[in-house]
């Protein structure tokens, strides 16, 4: 097994001091907490890092956040640093949050800035990885502006936002689809009551990525957490409003934590000790025919694990708003069938480690244009987008299709794949 991948980073500040990790937004670099570097670096050894592709840094996508965290701590561990403060921006939060959750005994103090438990909708997420396959970042970078800032600060400050621009172009494509996944994936909303540590949750108060309604998420699950609003701040709120955040930072990590190492006079809290993470109960999403109480407990056992990652993979694959207008529909007479494709298409089949996902996809689209299954076929169009074909290889597919299946299958799919294409791949605004 390889060695878990480390991240670029830069240190300022006292070599013997207290530690404090700054954590980067999607498409940006280290450069977005700059200005805050010299009040923080009188304080600490400021610690700060770039996600994979981001700002030069080695190009190897992380597809979670718990990947992200666990890459932050091998980097942490390489060069000696036990425990630290941690504030992280958007995707740098959930970075944060996950560290609180999992490696509590490690974090002293955590700030929350433009954070969310849940970011957007899966949906949203996996569907801008599949703009940027298609189109490129350039898109995305041009409509930078507008998610990160205030119409008044873009105006006023049109180098910022040039910078800005330039950022997100610059970053790899295959590792911001990588976050995009990752951020798609990341839900901690049932999990927040178990984070101990003291939190500054942070919020520009014009931020419509994550608005304030998320931060006030974030504030009523954690025990120990502090909402701070920003005015005249959107997203990118250390960058649009940096005193004010700065401001904040110092105070907060002044007055909830410090190092054993390094007394300073601040009031240490200290970090409880990690709790055993429980699964869910589960519930039944519908009947089945035959009564359980009377099938073995293995079998019930693999009928639970079945369903659970079906359904996991079929969210994945197809989109939470497919699968939820799918069982919004089952009903007591379709309701069986709903839990048996479940089961054993998406947890049985689709989980099968002989083939990827792509090619899965690539299957499915034959079978399907072969077939005439118009209606299956935009979706698993889409399916096949979030999977990682390109509309370059979908053509092939058709084209393949048309050959050997008869041109008159291949014109409908033609069509049908088409209209799922420009509604999938059109840039965001």
């Amino acid at each position: 097994m390889s060695e878990t991948k480390t991240l670029q980073y830069r240190t300022d500040g006292p070599e013997d001091g207290p530690v404090l990790v700054l954590g980067p937004s999607l498409g940006t670099t280290w450069h977005m907490w700059d200005r805050q570097i010299p009040e923080l670096s009188r304080h600490w050894r400021v610690l700060r890092f770039d996600l994979p592709g981001h700002g030069g840094a080695p190009a190897h996508p992380a597809h979670s956040v718990a990947d992200l965290a666990a890459r932050l701590l091998a980097t942490l561990d390489e060069i000696g640093i036990e425990r630290f403060g941690y504030a992280g921006c958007s995707i740098g939060g959930a970075i944060g949050a996950e560290l609180a959750l999992r490696q509590p005994q490690r974090v002293g103090s955590l700030a929350l800035v433009s954070a969310s438990p849940r970011f957007g909708t899966a949906d949203s997420f996996r569907q801008r990885g599949v703009v940027v396959r298609t189109n490129g970042l350039d898109p995305i970078a041009r409509a930078t502006p507008e998610r990160w800032f205030t119409p008044a600060f873009a105006a006023a400050q049109p180098a910022i936002v040039d910078w800005a621009v330039q950022m997100v172009r610059t970053t790899d494509p295959g590792c911001y689809i990588a976050a995009c996944e990752a951020l798609a994936a990341f839900d901690i909303r049932a999990e927040l009551s178990r984070i101990g540590i003291p939190t500054l949750v942070v919020a520009g108060a014009e931020d419509q990525v994550t608005p304030a309604a998320d931060a006030r998420v974030l504030v009523a699950g954690i025990a120990d957490a502090r909402l701070a609003l920003v005015p005249g701040a959107s997203h990118l709120t250390p960058v649009e409003q940096p005193a004010a955040v700065t401001d904040l930072l110092v105070r907060h990590f002044s007055g909830s934590w410090q190092s054993s190492d390094h007394p300073t006079g601040m009031t240490a809290i200290p970090t409880p000790p990690p709790k055993p993470l429980l699964s869910p109960v589960q519930q039944p999403v519908a009947e089945i025919a035959e009564p359980t109480e009377n099938l073995p407990e293995p079998l019930l056992d693999a009928r639970a694990d079945a369903y659970d990652q079906g359904i996991k993979v079929r969210r994945e694959v197809l989109g939470d708003a497919h699968v939820d207008h799918a069982q919004s529909l089952a009903d007591e007479f379709t309701g069986d069938f709903d839990d048996f494709i479940t089961r054993y298409a998406w947890g049985e089949v689709w989980t099968r480690p002989g083939i990827d996902r792509r090619t899965r996809s690539v299957v499915t689209l034959t079978a399907l244009a072969a077939r005439g299954h118009l209606d299956d076929l935009a979706a698993h169009t889409r399916a096949a987008l979030r999977n990682g074909l390109t509309p370059t290889e979908i053509k092939e597919v058709l084209l393949h299709t048309g050959v050997y299946c008869g041109v008159p299958a291949a014109n409908s799919a033609f069509a049908v794949a088409q209209r799922v294409i420009r509604e999938e791949t059109s840039p965001e605004g």
